[in-house]
């Protein structure tokens, strides 16, 4: 309902009343039937005034809901976008290090030993990196076969060790935080005495 027809509403209101109050002030023998104040006129108009007003609120609120949808679908998709954001900070020195390590292999600088040792330091750094995201190692060799964290590919005889103990990883297995991040591909034992029987 527009403002000019609420404020109609308003002003017929009044008037009913200021001539509700004009009969109440006349006598009795003067008063006619056609004068008498009509309530339900009242109470619709007054009604009417309500609903609009009802109706202004939730328009607003309409618009304020939507506004708040647009704005949080805005914030997840940068989240998402940008989610990994510090952890690519942290592997970027890891990066440099590695390039690092490449150009002077390259130039012939140092032995095969020294870029070893800066390989294996790249590697601890990228752990630390995993570590400090929740990302941790799976611990495969010497243990039970399990098929919730390890990924059997072959079986092989042993007579070290019991039946079904990892005796062989081939590939690191990670949690992050709770979940399986990827499982350990490993070689699980079974009893025999020909050590290295692959079946």
């Amino acid at each position: 309902m527009s403002d000019n027809k609420k404020k109609t509403n308003k002003v017929e209101i009044q008037e009913i009343h200021e001539n509700a109050a004009t009969i109440s002030n006349t006598p009795a023998s003067t008063k006619e039937a056609g004068q008498q104040p009509d309530d339900d006129v009242i109470k619709l108009l007054e009604a009417e005034q309500k609903a609009a007003e009802n109706h202004d609120r939730f328009l607003r609120l309409a618009a304020e809901f939507e506004n708040y949808k647009k704005r949080t679908a805005r914030e997840t998709a940068d989240f998402r976008k940008f989610a990994n954001e510090a952890m690519l900070k942290e592997l970027l020195l890891v990066v440099d290090n590695l390039e690092r390590a490449i150009e002077s292999a390259r130039a012939g600088e140092g032995s095969i030993q020294s870029l070893l040792q800066g390989v294996e330091m790249t590697r601890n750094e990228i752990l630390k990196v995993f570590d400090k995201f929740g990302a941790v190692p799976i611990a495969a060799m010497g243990e039970t076969f399990d098929p919730n964290f390890h990924q059997a590919v072959a079986r092989e005889t042993s007579k070290d060790h019991p039946e079904n103990t990892v005796v062989k990883e081939l590939q690191k297995g990670y949690m992050l935080h709770d979940r399986l991040l990827r499982p350990s591909m490993v070689i699980v034992s079974k009893p025999g005495s020909n050590a290295g029987e692959n079946t």
